[in-house]
């Protein structure tokens, strides 16, 4: 017979190295609200396991009083022990986990015998795979690309992030700065310096947002270049101004340096109708449709080239692509339908 949402219950187990959702960074936490708040509008049962301080109109429970990012007196592995040892102790009330926390709840996940769905957000190195290949055939993974499914292990599908389109104010034209943006980590992955290489070799105005996540890199390939004319560095964006930031690009530079298994800000600048500009790495080639949302380049040589013809992309089209392939609710739709897939076969 086949499972209704009302029926499911679903424990929801967010990170807690920021609040659910993010003040500002926090792209896990940030998909795992999107994703609990769309299914409690569908009318599944959620319970969140998240920071004491999180938001939500879920079922609410805690037990780091903040995110430890946020509160140095916080230690992080006795936090995350605490926190994720929650969801198992009481993992009988529930259909389903859905573990959004990475490798360790794993190791918890043969202590039960509630089903546990984990969301490998991408794979931080290779040395945690013993713990995927592990549990492989007993938990049930999700990929959030094509390109980062692993070979050795099996999935119950591929999910992208989806983003709620609605909230993104849509720009049919950039600013009058027409200034080129990086919006992300301030960190070699990211190319932060290949961004701002660009900037200066096509004499355009370059935007920098984005937590800094490494110090070093920041200080010897970013701020000798800030000068408060061509090249800003604006800090971390939050959610209120983040659109506006966005839209009003001519083009969101993502001249990554990894193999990166998503890439929210992609989606969001073209939800703006923003078109994109990125190195065809990773996810990239799932995201962006080449010559219709942006150009997938394989260097800076290109993606100069990719600049001078970017008033040929269309912001509108930009926009309907998110719509129609990255939108929450499509990403609500997939999870339920793994949710009941994992139940019926439990």
């Amino acid at each position: 017979m086949p499972v209704k949402n009302n029926t499911m219950k679903i424990a929801m187990l967010a990170p807690i190295s920021w609040r659910t959702p993010p003040r500002h960074y926090g792209p896990w936490e940030w998909v795992v609200s999107m994703l609990t708040e769309g299914l409690v509008e569908r009318g599944v049962d959620v319970t969140l396991y998240a920071t004491a301080d999180s938001l939500t109109r879920a079922r609410l429970r805690h037990v780091a009083p903040r995110p430890w990012s946020e509160d140095s007196d916080l230690d992080p592995k006795v936090w995350e022990c605490l926190h994720i040892s929650a969801v198992f102790e009481e993992a009988s009330r529930f259909d389903l986990i859905h573990n959004n926390f990475d490798f360790l709840p794993l190791s918890y996940s043969g202590l039960v015998d509630t089903p546990l769905l984990t969301t490998i957000h991408g794979f931080s190195s290779p040395r945690i795979l013993p713990v995927y290949r592990k549990y492989n055939g007993r938990a049930h993974y999700v990929a959030i690309s094509d390109a980062d499914r692993h070979p050795e292990l099996d999935y119950e599908a591929t999910v992208h992030h989806g983003i709620p389109v609605k909230s993104y104010p849509y720009h049919e034209h950039p600013s009058d700065e027409n200034y080129l943006l990086f919006f992300g980590r301030i960190h070699h992955d990211k190319g932060a310096y290949e961004s701002i290489r660009l900037a200066k070799q096509l004499g355009m105005p370059l935007v920098l947002a984005g937590i800094i996540q490494d110090q070093n890199y920041f200080e010897q390939y970013v701020k000798p270049y800030l000068d408060d004319d061509q090249v800003r560095y604006i800090g971390p964006v939050g959610p209120d101004d983040k659109g506006d930031v966005l839209g009003k690009a001519a083009a969101l530079l993502h001249l990554i340096n990894f193999e990166e298994p998503f890439g929210l800000s992609v989606a969001e600048s073209m939800a703006c109708g923003t078109p994109v500009i990125a190195f065809n790495r990773g996810s990239m080639p799932e995201l962006i449709t080449d010559g219709v949302t942006g150009f997938l380049v394989d260097d800076i040589h290109q993606a100069r080239t990719a600049v001078t013809r970017i008033d040929r992309i269309d912001r509108a089209a930009c926009r309907r692509h998110v719509e129609e392939n990255i939108s929450v609710e499509l990403m609500v739709d997939r999870y339920i339908k793994v949710y009941k897939n994992i139940l019926e076969k439990s």
